[in-house]
This record gives structure tokens, C-alpha cells and sequence, in this order.
């Protein structure tokens, strides 16, 4: 199973829509609230590229990048086996 790491904010609905993609692939994954852990969001920013929005996504410390990018992996069918351990 594929180390997927999740800053997320409890607020965002792009978030929710994110996890709610990753619970419904029954992966699990480490979330880390920039709201609640706000040193952790400059880690987020740097390993990002510069991206300070939320969520962020890294699979296998692969950068995803935010909801959107994730559903595109999804739709182009590419999501399964990254989270399998393939690059994309």
C-alpha cells in the first residue's frame, strides 16, 4: 500500500472531496491540518513547489498536487496504479 500524505484544512470542501475520493479506494493516509499545525504548512509550501493552497497530496512523496489533479489521475486511470507503487 502507497504512503499518501494529505495537508488539509478542516474547512476546506476541496479537502473533503479529496479524502472522500482516497476513503472510497480504502487507501488510508496521514493527515496533517495545517490549521491546527501551522509550522507544518511552510514544509507543505516548500515540498509543494510553492503551492500554499490546500489540500496537497503526495503519494510515495510523489507531489499529486490538490483535488483537481486527483480526480484528472482518477479519470485518466492513472490513480490505481500509483497507489499500487507504479509512477505515473
Amino acid at each position: 500500500m502507497a504512503k499518501i500524505e494529505v495537508y488539509s484544512n478542516l474547512f476546506c470542501p476541496f479537502c473533503y472531496r479529496a479524502k472522500k475520493l482516497l476513503k472510497l479506494k480504502e487507501q488510508q493516509f496521514d493527515e496533517i491540518d495545517v490549521l491546527t499545525h501551522p509550522k507544518r504548512k511552510a514544509e507543505m509550501v516548500e515540498r509543494a513547489g510553492g503551492r500554499t493552497s490546500v489540500p496537497q497530496i503526495f503519494i510515495d512523496g510523489y507531489h499529486v498536487g490538490g483535488c483537481d489533479e486527483l480526480y484528472e489521475l482518477e479519470a485518466d486511470g492513472k490513480l490505481d496504479p500509483l497507489l499500487q507503487g507504479q509512477a505515473t
